[in-house]
Parts: structure tokens; sequence; C-alpha cells
């Protein structure tokens, strides 16, 4: 008998246009000490098998047909007092933010503590002790210490290590894992994925983990459910489902993969997707208005270098103080020297905290450097204090973010989102040809005709990141900084994304600063790399040199981290 018993589950949420059926028929199962992996675009229904389990639906959804059996007894038809009884007791849950799944207001200690006396009812001593042990096993130093701090005062990592520890309170049977490690850099990443490992073997917990990262699937799921569209597509053990996948779309998403052991000229697209988007039309730079009026009189150096940083170093204050020796500083980035040719794709790696997005914001003028400099065309653009001399020099480098729904304006339509920067550079003569210069854009990027009427909400997304590409081009750049520009799209809109980028700057001669802890989608597209800890540039060198003949040990401890995927086909 299976720990846990999906059959034939279906799952709507009815509105006035009917009912939306968001999981269709799906049946799966679940053994004890075993972890099956659930993967699919976002939208596929993933998450909300996984709610609808635990009974944390959203309303209106709710469970139209099916049945869900825990240790062979039917748990979908209790009443909600029941159910909430089973959850965390029986059924744990960790979530994809560990933010937001933690109070604010309360320290560790409480927060545990609370579980544990609602679900083993120890009594304040008993819980405590116990809060201590889950502290202990799931990895935090200083238990004794940290359980008295606040979540803000834990590291994203630490953060969800302790959700683990709450997930752990009731000493469940069945975990369910969704997403819980998306914003993890690689070396965190792993520790939490070991440790969920050895909770499943150590205690015999059965666990769902939800997650669109087959790199994270390969290093610790036994079995792999694929989703697509609400319907399960196909359903095996993982080294079959990766290695030879029997579904069409199950080997279109395998296909577009970054693979960490060799490079590839382009990203395979998952073709099975119906709204998957690759540009077809002929670009001619000559003709085109982003080929045409660049302020050539900035010359790039003799030997191709278009941006060159000199001993650059940021501190920011950490405690205030009215006496100088008394406050505290913390260097963010120490003494980095590096050049970047014209037309280059120049990666940086490194852990969170290493300096990635501060040396970015340095370059762009977001933060002004503590010591250093910053030459880009020939000019010292972190010495120029006013705004006019510094303005053509910021128009020929723009910047694409982590999360494009935060970067672009959600009260404005996409055309006056494009449009801004043209009319603010005075890069058109009137209002109409901003417009006319937008659609082209859009149509380069490949969003379709009537993107520029919406606002950012009605995009997924992959979408939302074209209008973002869309929007950078808008100042014909020379210079592009992509900060994690894919780390929270699926697989297939990554690649889209990637093939997109790699097309544009072939086309535009566009050189970028690619940054990323995900590395095997920095050794697909970068063509140097500096690996950064602590602020500080350790190695860099040619991609292909670093990633088969790393120097520093740091980097080969980075680059051990990365999951091989070995189960992929040659």
């Amino acid at each position: 008998m299976a720990l846990l018993d999906v059959k034939n589950i279906s799952i709507g949420f009815p509105s006035r246009h009917g009912m939306f059926v968001a999981v269709e028929d799906v049946s799966l199962s679940v053994e004890a000490g075993e972890i099956l992996g659930v993967v699919g675009e976002s939208g596929a229904g993933k998450s909300t098998i996984g709610n609808a389990i635990i009974a944390l639906l959203e309303p209106p959804g709710e469970v139209i047909k099916g049945e869900v059996y825990l240790n062979g007894a039917r748990i979908d038809n209790l009443s909600a007092e029941e159910k909430r009884l089973i959850r965390g007791k029986k059924i744990g849950m960790i979530f994809q933010d560990p933010q937001t799944s933690l109070d604010p207001l309360k320290t560790i200690k409480q927060q545990l503590v609370e579980s544990i006396n609602l679900h083993l009812r120890l009594g304040r001593k008993g819980s405590e002790k116990k809060a201590l042990e889950l502290l202990e096993q799931v990895g935090i130093p200083d238990p004794l210490i940290r359980m008295e701090h606040y979540p803000h005062q834990f590291s994203g990592g630490m953060r969800q290590r302790v959700v683990i520890a709450l997930a752990l309170c009731g000493e469940p049977e069945l975990i369910i894992a969704d997403e819980p490690t998306t914003a993890l850099d690689v070396s965190v990443q792993k520790q939490i994925l070991d440790l969920m490992r050895k909770l499943c073997k150590e205690k015999n917990v059965g666990m769902i983990l939800v997650t669109h990262d087959m790199g994270v699937i390969a290093e610790v799921a036994d079995r792999v459910a694929v989703m697509y569209n609400s319907r399960l597509m196909e359903i095996g053990e993982t080294a079959q489902i990766i290695g030879n996948p029997q579904h069409e779309y199950t080997k279109s998403l395998i296909s577009a993969i970054p693979r960490p052991d060799k490079r590839v000229r382009r990203f395979p697209l998952v073709t099975y997707i119906e709204d998957v988007v690759e540009r077809k039309e002929e670009f001619d730079v000559s003709t085109h208005w982003l080929g045409q009026s660049r302020d050539f009189d900035m010359k790039v150096a003799d030997d191709g270098t278009i941006l060159q940083l000199e001993n650059l170093g940021m501190r920011f204050q950490i405690t205030n103080s009215l006496f100088k020796s008394k406050r505290r500083y913390l260097d963010a980035v120490k003494d980095v020297n590096f050049s970047i040719k014209e037309g280059e794709t120049f990666g940086i790696v490194g852990e969170s905290g290493s300096g990635k997005s501060t040396i970015a914001r340095m370059v762009t003028g977001l933060y002004k450097p503590y010591k250093g400099a910053v030459h880009f065309l020939g000019k010292e653009i972190s010495a120029i204090s006013h705004t006019s001399e510094v303005l053509p020099y910021r128009r020929q480098m723009q910047m694409v973010f982590q999360d494009p729904f935060s970067s672009l304006n959600a009260r404005m339509r996409v055309m006056d989102i494009v449009a801004e920067p043209i009319l603010f550079h005075k890069l058109a003569d009137s209002k109409a040809e901003a417009e006319h210069i937008v659609l082209d854009l859009l149509k380069l990027v490949g969003m379709s005709d009537d993107a520029y009427a919406k606002y950012p909400h009605q995009f997924s997304g992959g979408q939302r990141q074209r209008i973002s590409i869309a929007r950078a081009l808008a100042t014909r750049p020379r210079f592009l900084i992509c900060d994690e520009p894919t780390s929270a799209l699926d697989v297939s809109v990554q690649a889209q994304i990637l093939n997109l980028l790699k097309d544009l700057q072939e086309e535009l001669n566009l050189t970028m600063m690619f940054i990323s802890h995900d590395l095997p989608v920095i050794r697909q597209m970068c063509d140097r790399v500096a690996v950064m800890r602590h602020g500080q540039v350790l190695e860099l060198a040619e991609t292909e040199k670093l990633f088969e003949d790393p120097q520093h040990e740091y980097s080969q401890h980075l680059l051990g981290l990365m999951p091989q995927l070995n189960m992929l086909q040659a």
C-alpha cells in the first residue's frame, strides 16, 4: 500500500465564464521514503495538485472529481476541521518563498514552539527542546543562539532550512515541497537538496517535489511525473524520464535543458507548446532603426575594449555612530579589475552576496563607487557628476532585470513603456514615429501584433521579459547588462529568451555582461567568465577553459556543485 495515492483527480475553478479545469484526471502515488518529482511549465497544474492534497486550494478552487488516500484512508472528503488536523501533523508543506512562510514579528523559536506544541503536545520545555533538535537536524549553526533571531536576520538558504524545520514540527509522513530551491544559488541549493534527501531516507518520509528545474530533479528524485496543460503526460523512473523520455512533450522539454557538459550554438525549443515563439524574419541591421544614428564618436579602445573596471570597490555602512571610529562597514566589492571587449558576452558567477549585482549597479551609475573607476567608451563615467554630461553614455548601456514584472510600470500600456526612453532621449521626431519604432521593436523580440495595447499583468513571465528586452533596446544601446534574466522562467521559456539574446547580440553587435548563478546557462551564453566570492574576482578565464580546467579552488568547488545531468542523451 502506497503512502499517498491520488486517483483520477480533477481540480476546477468556477467563474462566470464556466469551470476552468486546472488539473484533469491525474493519478499518481508516493511510497514512504520516496521523492516524486513533479515537473512542467508554469500553469501546468503542479502546485495545484499539492495544494489540493494538503487542502490549501485557493477559493473558489475545488476537487471536482477523484479521490486522495493517505495510508489507505481517504482524506479528500473529510471536514474542514479534520483536514486541518492532518495538515502539519500528517502532511507538511515547504513553500517556494521562505520569507512569506515565516512571521516577521515572531522569533524562530516562537514559531517552532507554537507548531510543535499544536501537533505534539509536548509542553513548553519539551517543545523548546524539540525545536532545538530540529534546527540542528536542518544544519542551522549555533541553533541555541539562532532560534532567538527573527526571519530577516537569516540568509535565503538559512530561512529555507527554518521552513523545512517548521514542516517537520508535526513529524509528518508526507512532505510537499513547492519550488523549494528556485531563488537559491548553487551551493545553498545543494545543501538544501542533500538535507531533503537525508530526511526522507532517515525518517522514511515521502516527498512530492514540485519544480521546473530538471537539475534538481536529476539530483534527488526517485521518480518523475511530467505535467503539461493540466494533464499528466508521463510518469516513470528519473533515469528513464531524463535519459529516454517517451512522450513528445517530455522529449521536447528535456532537449531544452541547458547542458552542463558541452556548449551548443542554440537552445532547442520546446516545440510541443502551441505558443512557442521563434523569430524567422531576416534582419538587416544596416537598414533597421536600431543600426542607425548611433553615437559613433564614442569610440572603443584600439584593442576593442568597451568597458574597463579599475580597482573598483563598494562599501556599505552597516552601523551608524557620531564617532567615525565606531562606524562599521561592509566591503561588498573589493578591488575588482576586468575589461570587456566589444561584441563579447562577459559572464559573472558567484553565490548570493558575492558582489555580482553590486558591480552592475556601479557600472550603470545606480551606485557611486567607494573607490576605483569605471571607464566606458573611452570615458571615466564614474567621475562624471553632471547628469547632462553622463546621459549620452547612460543611453549606450541598458539593463535587463531578474524580475520583469517589477521592472515594468504596471499602470502603463506596453506602447508607453517601450516608447518612454525613445521620447526621453529624443530618438524620434514625433510621438507617431516613436510608436512606429515600438511596434517594430516588439516584432523584433517576438511579441504579437496586439501586444502594444496591453498591460504587463496580461502577459506571462517570458513575454514580460521580451517586453523588458524591447525597452532596453529602445535607446539603441551598445552595452546590455543582463542580471539573472531567466532565473524565474521555465526551461522552455528560458530557451526562447536566451536564443533571442544570442540573436540580438549577433545582429546588433551588442556587448553583454551576463550575471547568473546558473552555471549551465553561463556556459552556453558567455565568452569569458569571472568567478566572484566575497566581493573579489577569484578567477577570470575563457568559458570552456574554466569549465574544463578551473584553476582556483573555489571555482573547482562551485563547478563540482553543479548538477551534472549524466542521464541526458549525448
